[in-house]
């Protein structure tokens, strides 16, 4: 946080007061309340916990730009239902932003970056009991945010509240020209997603028309709000609205999210589900019922608690995710199949860092398999490793999959999650002992696949029909089949991206 911010946050609290603090992650009881186990027990009743919503005073939100979609959708429901500021810091960086319905719902938008800390005399007024709004006012105001591309209903209406609250400053009961071009400056030009047109200079005026006299303070100059606005447009809105689009397209880079019952980041708990119970949220659960419960059954002691109330554990993690290509890289056809690979691997790995995906690859031919790219996410060291690849020879599909299979081990004890996407027509004529026995080949075939069935799988038959020993092959992995004999690496990427979301 810079001296700039600080010093704003300080005159906030000065002129607002000073308000509860929330933290991007938490969860519903901290935020509206719930039932306090210890005292209820204590006192043989139901006692509750004040949530911070119910606290006086404006919310406060550091690091917003991390605030979890359940604190994001809470807060606007909070926002939508009762009159409460909310203050939400913005420390992002690059594409960290603050969720949309949060964005939405803040009717002004500063930037301290470039400023020096200046401690400003707060100003003190009386709003009057009721501040007006001419009809051609709304009128500009709503035409203005359909003009900036601002579709969202709460822009002109904070905008108008804007206004009013400029006008109650100044001690007007009716707004003006100038409080509401003084609005739209500050709340319509940063929800701006498009920059209007100018008039052209050569374009001949239009002759005026007769018109009766208009009220001198109700009339309002055609394109005065819009000409207001552009003025006050950031001079870089192209820039970043084009970025904007092009962190939607790739992705935030903050990883895939799972959820599991084991480790991560606590979630609330959930009545259905497995994996290990969470004792304090059941007793939440079923606390409230006890006394009807206990009616219906006097001999029992302690809590009484059914299988309606238990609550399971729920984590929420983010792991990176391995794309083990299995290439078969023997025969006539290996050159066509190793191209096809590397240009589906070049185009995953382009949106890597978005996905956090990492990308081995190994091609099998002759008498055993390679490594031929570790884990990686490094395109440069990609296209390097990929610019000579070997090609002919056996088909030791067994040794590929063995490959795979010591991959994905030591990928997972590193926390990864691997998926094995196999390319091959399936032809395998290559033992693990190095003999050139079909028999024994599918028989080893069989075996190691069998010993992968855990492992997230995908296989590809590149051969020009469908292969019934690679369909085979997929039942005993429990993956997809997908035959694509004449697959290119757009299709390859297209197909693999389809089949792994």
């Amino acid at each position: 946080m810079g001296p700039a911010q600080a010093a704003a946050l300080e005159l906030l609290d000065r002129v607002l007061g000073p308000g509860p603090k929330l933290h991007p992650t938490m969860g519903p009881d901290a935020l509206d309340g719930g039932l306090d186990v210890t005292a209820s027990l204590a006192a043989g009743e139901l006692r509750r916990t004040t949530g911070l919503l119910a606290r006086p005073g404006p919310l406060r939100l550091p690091m917003a730009e991390r605030a979890t979609p359940w604190l994001a959708t809470r807060l606007a429901a909070h926002l939508d239902e009762d009159a409460t500021i909310l203050i939400a810091v913005d420390e992002g960086i690059e594409d960290e932003a603050v969720p949309a319905p949060i964005a939405a719902r803040c009717a002004f938008h500063v930037t301290l970056a470039d400023r020096a800390a200046a401690h400003d005399t707060p100003v003190a007024g009386t709003c009057p009991a009721g501040v007006g709004v001419p009809d051609d006012i709304v009128a500009q105001i709503v035409t203005l945010a359909a003009t900036l591309g601002i579709h969202d209903p709460r822009g002109p209406l904070l905008t108008l509240r804007a206004a009013r609250g400029i006008a109650a400053l100044d001690r007007r009961g009716t707004v003006t020209l100038t409080d509401a071009t003084r609005a739209a400056e500050l709340v319509l030009a940063p929800r701006a997603t498009q920059i209007p047109e100018p008039p052209a200079p050569d374009a001949a005026p239009e002759p005026p028309q007769p018109q009766a006299d208009p009220d001198p303070g109700t009339q309002i100059p055609e394109d005065i709000l819009l000409d207001a606005v552009r003025a006050a447009l950031p001079p870089d809105l192209l820039a970043k609205l084009a970025q904007k689009a092009d962190r939607s397209a790739k992705g935030t880079g903050a990883g895939a999210k799972r959820q599991g019952n084991r480790r991560g980041r606590p979630l609330p708990a959930r009545a259905s589900g497995t994996g290990r119970v969470d004792l304090i949220a059941t007793l939440r659960a079923a606390a409230p019922w006890q006394t009807i419960r206990r009616r219906a059954d006097p001999v029992r002691t302690g809590p009484i608690v059914r299988k309606s109330d238990l609550r399971h554990r729920r984590y929420e993690e983010k792991s990176d995710r391995l794309l083990i290509f299995t290439v078969d890289a023997s025969g006539s056809a290996a050159l066509a199949r190793l191209a096809e690979a590397k240009g589906a691997v070049e185009l995953l790995l382009a949106e890597a860092y978005a996905r956090r995906d990492h990308v081995a690859l190994i091609a099998f031919r002759g008498d055993g398999a390679e490594l031929l790219l570790p884990p990686t996410r490094s395109l440069v060291q990609t296209k390097r490793r990929l610019a000579a690849l070997p090609g002919g020879g056996g088909t030791p599909l067994a040794h590929g999959l063995r490959k795979a299979q010591a991959v994905a081990v030591t990928a997972r004890r590193k926390g990864m999650t691997p998926t094995m996407i196999l390319l091959t027509d399936g032809r395998s004529n290559i033992a693990l002992d190095g003999s050139r026995d079909r028999k024994q080949a599918a028989a080893d075939v069989t075996r190691i696949a069998r010993a992968l069935r855990g492992l997230d799988a995908l296989v590809i038959d590149t051969g020009k029909r469908p292969e019934p020993a690679l369909q085979s092959l997929a039942r005993d992995l429990n993956a997809p089949y997908l035959p694509l004999p004449r697959a290119d690496a757009a299709r390859l990427s297209q197909v693999v991206g389809a089949a792994l979301t």
